[in-house]
C-alpha cells in the first residue's frame, strides 16, 4: 500500500510512518518543520517534504497513486493537503485506524501505556526491558530514543507496545490485551470540557482492555476500573535504583506487566530497568548541568524537579508554558509545584491550537499564585537568558529547561552556536 503522512514529524505519526515502512508499505510524507523525528525518518530512507500546500501530495499521487493519507489530529479540516486528498479521491484516516489495521494484519497483542503523565518514558522503558529480556517486540513511542527508532515492527513479535494517549480520544479506538495506567490528572480541556468527561473516557478505555494495571490513587477523579484490575498502592513501589519517584512508580508498572505476561525473572527485570538509558526531551542531558524536559503540567513539573533534586541541591528552572487554552485550565496548579527550584525564568506561553475567544494570560498572571514567586524572573529566549544559564551551569547549578513548545529547539541551537556539546540525533 502507498501511504502518505501529513504531519509526519509529529510524535504520533513519525513512529507510525516507520512501522508502516517496516510492514512493507511505501511511505512518504510532509511536515511544516524539521525536527529530530524528521531527521530520524530520513535516515531510514523515508522522504519528507516541507511543502504542505497540496502540490507535493499531488506530485506523489501522479508518480504512484496514494491509497491512504494518514493525518495528525492537529491538522485543521481545511488544511490544504486534506482538501487536495479529497479532491483526488484519496482515502483519509487518523493514526488509530492504520495502527489497528497493522495490529490485525500482523496478529499482534496490544500493550497500551496510557495516562496523563509519564507515558513516553514508561513506554520506552517497557520496550527497553522487553529487548533486554530477549523478547521480540513491535512498538510506537512518542520520542526519539538512543537504542532504537521511535517506531518499529519486528516480524517475530507477538506484542505491540503503544504509547496510547487520550488527546482527541485516540485511546478509545483500541482494545488492548494489557493496559498500564501511569497516572491520571485532568488535562486536554480542548478535548474534554470537564473533569467528568475526562474520567468517563478513562473508564471507557479501561473497560475495553482485557487486563489493566494501575495505581489505586488514580480512582480519586471517579475513574471506575473494571473487575480484575490490578490496583497498586504506594507500598507496592519497588525501590529501583533510578532517579525520580515517578520513574520508580512507573518502573513498578513495568515489573508488574512482566509478571502478568510471565516473562523474565525478578533479577533480570531489575537489571534491565536500572540500565534504561532514557529518551529525548524527558530529563534529557544536553550538556554538563543542562537538561531538557517536555513537562508542561504542574504535576509533571513537580515530579521532574523532585528528580532533579536527587542530582543537585541548586536547580535553575527555565519554564515555557504550553498553549494558552491549557493555561486557563492549569493555572490554579501553579502553587507549590516549583518550590524545589531556587531560581525560575518564566517565558511567554507557546501558542498552539488556541481558542481565540480566550484572553492571552500573561506570565505575571500565571506565576501570581506560586508560593516561591519571589524567585521568578520574567524572561524571553535571548542572549541575556542564555548568558545567565551559562553562568549558572559554570557555577555548579543544574539548569532545567521545561516545555513542550520551542524551548528545546532553542536550547539545542544555542549549544550548537556556542560550540558547546552538540546533541547527536539518535539513529
Amino acid at each position: 500500500m502507498n501511504i502518505y503522512f501529513s504531519g509526519i514529524g509529529g510524535v504520533g505519526l513519525g513512529p507510525l510512518a516507520e512501522i508502516a515502512r517496516d510492514a512493507g508499505h511505501t511511505v512518504r510524507g510532509s511536515d511544516a518543520h524539521e525536527s529530530l523525528t524528521t531527521a530520524e525518518l530520513q535516515s531510514r530512507g523515508i522522504t519528507v517534504s516541507n511543502d504542505q500546500s497540496g502540490d507535493y501530495l499531488a506530485y506523489c499521487h501522479v508518480q504512484q497513486p496514494i491509497e491512504w493519507l494518514v493525518y495528525t489530529s492537529a491538522l485543521p479540516d481545511n488544511h490544504p493537503e486534506l482538501v487536495k486528498a479529497r479532491q483526488l479521491g484519496i482515502y483519509t484516516a487518523k493514526r488509530d485506524e492504520l495502527i489497528n489495521y497493522i495490529i490485525k494484519e500482523k496478529n499482534l497483542k496490544l500493550i497500551a501505556v496510557a495516562g496523563t503523565h509519564g507515558k513516553t518514558t514508561t513506554t520506552a522503558m517497557l520496550v527497553w526491558t522487553f529487548r533486554q529480556l530477549g523478547i521480540p517486540v513491535s512498538f510506537s513511542v512518542g520520542s526519539n530514543m538512543s537504542f532504537a527508532p521511535s517506531g518499529y515492527l519486528d516480524p517475530d513479535a507477538q506484542y505491540f507496545v503503544y504509547e496510547c494517549d487520550e488527546f482527541d480520544r485516540n485511546f478509545l479506538h483500541f482494545t488492548p490485551h494489557l493496559s498500564l495506567i501511569t497516572s491520571v490528572d485532568y488535562d486536554h480541556p480542548d478535548t474534554y470540557p470537564t473533569q467528568a468527561d475526562y474520567a468517563d473516557a478513562f473508564t471507557t478505555f479501561l473497560g475495553q482492555s482485557k487486563q489493566v494495571i494501575m495505581w489505586d490513587r488514580d480512582t480519586v477523579i471517579n475513574i471506575v476500573p473494571p473487575h480484575g484490575t490490578w490496583r497498586l498502592h504506594e507500598p507496592d513501589i519497588i525501590d529501583f535504583k533510578i532517579p525520580g519517584a515517578h520513574n520508580r512508580a512507573n518502573a513498578t508498572l513495568i515489573a508488574k506487566a512482566c509478571e502478568y505476561l510471565k516473562i523474565g525473572d525478578e533479577s533480570r527485570i531489575r537489571t534491565a530497568i536500572e540500565s534504561f538509558p532514557g529518551t529525548a526531551r524527558r530529563f534529557e542531558k544536553l550538556a554538563d548541568n543542562l537538561y531538557s524536559d517536555y513537562g508542561h503540567h504542574p504535576v509533571e513539573i513537580a515530579a521532574t524537579l523532585q528528580l532533579a533534586r536527587e542530582l543537585s541541591d541548586h536547580i535553575v528552572l527555565v519554564y515555557q508554558p504550553h498553549q494558552n487554552t491549557r493555561q486557563h485550565q492549569v493555572r490554579s496548579g501553579y502553587t507549590s509545584c516549583m518550590e524545589l527550584a531556587e531560581e525560575i525564568f518564566w517565558l511567554p506561553t507557546y501558542q498552539s491550537r488556541e481558542d481565540l475567544n480566550l484572553p492571552i494570560l500573561k506570565p505575571e498572571e500565571l506565576a501570581a499564585r506560586l508560593t516561591n514567586r519571589n524567585v521568578v524572573t520574567y524572561a524571553d529566549m535571548n542572549d541575556m537568558l542564555w548568558d545567565h544559564m551559562t553562568w549558572a551551569r559554570t557555577n555548579g547549578k543544574l539548569v532545567l529547561c521545561m516545555g513542550a513548545g520551542s524551548i528545546d529547539a532553542w536550547v539545542r541551537s544555542q549549544l550548537a552556536a556556542t560550540a558547546d556539546v552538540t546533541p547527536a540525533i539518535p539513529s
